[in-house]
């Protein structure tokens, strides 16, 4: 706990106090100012690299109480992205822990620890959006290792409408509950996350497609014309940047392990959660590496997901396998 404090709690309030906060934040009160008044989060024509919102229309909720209440502090997107965090790892310990005292406090712990690593603690105190996108995903698995469906589908549903970078957890849920309960279960919990995806996606989609197009997907993959903040010296830029094609090459690449990671669900599918945690992690480092517009902090997301599987390990009991 005094780790936690000390890592996230203190840089919170002395940033906050002189006003220091990444270009997340605007972005995304901006989004949600543009959601209210125009049905959409993104702008039409975005050029330079501040108009560009590169998440997806869920996002945009954690901007609501700036858009409607204005500029004070209490209303920041910071906060209620760290708020949304915090709600969803808090919830996850909860339902992996139900039931389980001997190992309660030891699940607890690892949750704090998560909340203290300076990977997870400096973007939650700068207002970085990673974390609540990871969090989701956190609850989703949990749900999963509790044989709870229907959570699993809504929870990594909610973390699919945020960024795409929780896309590959999707499958690797359903597959999840597919082994601990069988394929109709599973075919619940895909129609549950698919159900609130598109209540969240689709009608900004359709009010402004190409708007939808060069914010969401061509801007955040490095394909627009504007070249993405995120470009960490990882090995899909430095592809993009100096070979011939490289760009190319790198979404080649990037694509072709993405269907290696989903060919291996249905080959050899997770069977416990602790296994399904290692895989995602090892799809979103293969991810992370390749992306031609990428950034060492995505590093969030496999650190998370290792410490997890580790909590999740802790609680006793694991979903019993269907057949």
């Amino acid at each position: 706990m005094t780790a936690a404090l000390g890592a996230l709690v203190v840089p919170l309030v002395w940033l906050t106090a002189v006003g220091l906060e990444q270009m997340e934040v605007g972005i995304v009160e901006r989004a949600a100012r543009h959601l209210l008044e125009d049905g959409t989060p993104y702008l039409a024509h975005p050029v330079a690299v501040r108009d560009f919102n590169p998440y997806l229309p869920g996002m945009a909720f954690f901007g609501l109480p700036h858009a409607l209440f204005g500029a004070d502090v209490f209303f920041s997107a910071r906060l209620w992205t760290l708020a949304g965090f915090l709600a969803a790892l808090a919830t996850a310990v909860s339902v992996l822990t139900k039931g389980e005292r001997r190992s309660g406090r030891a699940v607890v712990t690892g949750a704090l620890w998560i909340v203290a690593c300076p990977v997870v603690a400096l973007p939650l105190a700068i207002g970085g959006v990673d974390p609540v996108v990871v969090g989701f995903v956190l609850l989703a698995l949990a749900c999963a290792h509790r044989d709870r469906g229907v959570g699993a589908g809504m929870a990594v549903g909610v973390a699919a409408v945020l960024k795409w970078t929780a896309w590959p957890a999707v499958p690797v849920v359903v597959v999840l509950v597919a082994v601990a309960r069988g394929s109709r279960a599973a075919r619940t919990t895909a129609a549950v996350s698919a159900a609130v995806a598109a209540f969240v996606v689709v009608p900004p989609l359709l009010v402004d497609p190409r708007a939808f197009f060069d914010n969401v997907v061509l801007y955040p993959f490095g394909l627009s014309d504007t070249a993405s903040t995120a470009a960490s010296p990882l090995p899909g830029h430095l592809l993009a940047t100096a070979v011939p094609h490289g760009k190319t090459i790198a979404v080649a690449m990037t694509c072709v392990s993405a269907i290696a990671v989903a060919v291996s669900l249905l080959v050899r599918p997770p069977a416990t959660t602790v296994a399904g945690a290692r895989r995602l992690a090892l799809g979103l480092t293969i991810a992370i590496l390749l992306s031609p517009a990428s950034r060492i902090g995505y590093a969030v997301y496999p650190l998370t997901l290792l410490a997890w599987a580790r909590c999740s390990t802790l609680a006793s009991s694991q979903p019993t396998q269907g057949p």
